[in-house]
């Protein structure tokens, strides 16, 4: 359905806020603006003043591969049967009927980058994806959008505890050096047979996908800086824990920093120097912050209170805006479609009670692709999603 939303204060991202029109057209953001006319044959939404902006984006999330609920049979998170599990694809483990999609929608956020868990050191391929749909093949914005790696404290306990190598720091990073080496290698033999670990990790090498470097303290983030160095892959840190004590040297290097979960407790040592202060920290050094909840460790639709709480903690409103909006978006790769409002991008497109900023307001309408998929009813303080499997 073709719709114009008017009387909306209308906050792209890209540019500054206004108060008028966005016209959603074939599932695309066909026109926006102060004085932007109703095409013919569009429903007219009158939005009442309230806040209009793109659908949120989490770029660390399990959705799909580790379900709420659902115990083992629904946790798909680790192939954790081996140290390198490069070739393992997070694609092919993700349920679209995880209750948590629907809360995805709820909470205003539209897209999500899955990414398998951190026993390994080095994980699986991840992938950008929409937040509604039958099959996720029908969801993908990006695939493969990465390749998940940990350092620290996960892999070091989970194959110590079993007297397998690693068991230490320097176990896991010679892992993970061994296995680039190995992949060079393969890549420069006369005639290789196919493999596919080796082919996931040349195409972090060939910079093709981002390496997503879980790390939570200053050394181990100073480790993946080394290796990112001596491999000459993009990095992108995944959590960064302690990467507000390096900010200078995170920023000197342009790597994004993916910030969160915020709402936790101090479960781990690696932990202990959390801070929601480190957004405005490190955006403050230059450093591009998206903010992350890295559900189900913290409920998805809690991401924009996380964004909140950074914002209380000394973010600025629009960078909080921008850190679950278009910079996550551009860490997936997939900021040509989603991330602002902008001419010719996806409808992807969440109407707020209010600035959604403020911890009172909700997420009152969803449309992805330009489909309303999410309904709260203020009168009846009742919510409604589309059927993802409409039933004749």
């Amino acid at each position: 359905m073709n719709v114009a939303i008017t009387n909306a204060h209308v906050h792209p991202v890209a540019g500054e806020p206004f108060d008028g029109t966005l016209v959603l057209t074939d599932g695309r953001i066909a026109a926006l603006g102060a004085d932007v006319a109703v095409p013919d044959g569009h429903e007219v939404i009158d939005a009442g003043g309230r806040w209009l902006l793109p659908g949120l984006v989490d770029a660390h999330v399990h959705l799909g591969v580790h379900e709420e609920g659902e115990g083992w049979a629904g946790n798909d998170t680790n192939e954790s049967t081996n140290p390198v599990t490069a070739a393992a694809r997070a694609i092919d483990a993700i349920n679209p009927a995880d209750r948590g999609f629907d809360d995805a929608l709820s909470g205003g956020v539209t897209a999500v980058n899955v990414n398998p868990g951190s026993a390994n050191p080095i994980g699986g391929l991840t992938v950008a994806l929409k937040t509604f749909g039958r099959v996720v093949d029908e969801m993908v914005l990006r695939n493969p959008s990465g390749l998940k790696s940990a350092l620290g404290e996960n892999p070091k306990r989970f194959y110590g505890d079993q007297k397998k190598t690693p068991n230490t720091r320097l176990g896991t990073a010679m892992t993970i050096r061994g296995a680039f080496t190995e992949a060079l290698n393969h890549r420069d033999a006369s005639d290789p047979d196919r493999d596919l670990t080796h082919e996931a990790l040349l195409r972090v090498l060939n910079r093709e996908i981002p390496w997503r470097q879980h790390s939570h303290r200053a050394d181990d983030i100073a480790t993946a800086m080394r290796l990112a160095d001596e491999f000459g892959y993009e990095l992108v840190l995944d959590h960064g824990t302690e990467s507000w004590k390096i900010a200078d040297l995170v920023a000197a290097r342009g790597i994004p920093v993916l910030y969160g979960p915020l709402i936790i407790s101090r479960s781990k040592a690696e932990v202990r120097d959390r801070t929601p202060a480190a957004p405005g920290i490190l955006t403050k050094a230059g450093v591009k912050v998206s903010i992350i909840t890295d559900h189900p460790v913290v409920p998805i639709d809690y991401l924009v209170y996380q964004a909140s709480l950074a914002m209380k903690e000394g973010l600025d409103h629009d960078a909080a805006i921008a850190c679950v909006t278009i910079n996550p978006a551009e860490v997936m790769g997939v900021a040509d479609r989603i991330g602002s409002l902008e001419v010719g991008k996806d409808a992807d497109v969440v109407l707020w009670s209010g600035d959604p900023l403020d911890t009172r307001n909700r997420a009152l309408r969803v449309w992805v692709d330009g489909r309303e998929v999410y309904t709260y009813d203020e009168d009846t303080r009742t919510r409604r999603w589309a059927d993802r499997y409409a039933r004749p």
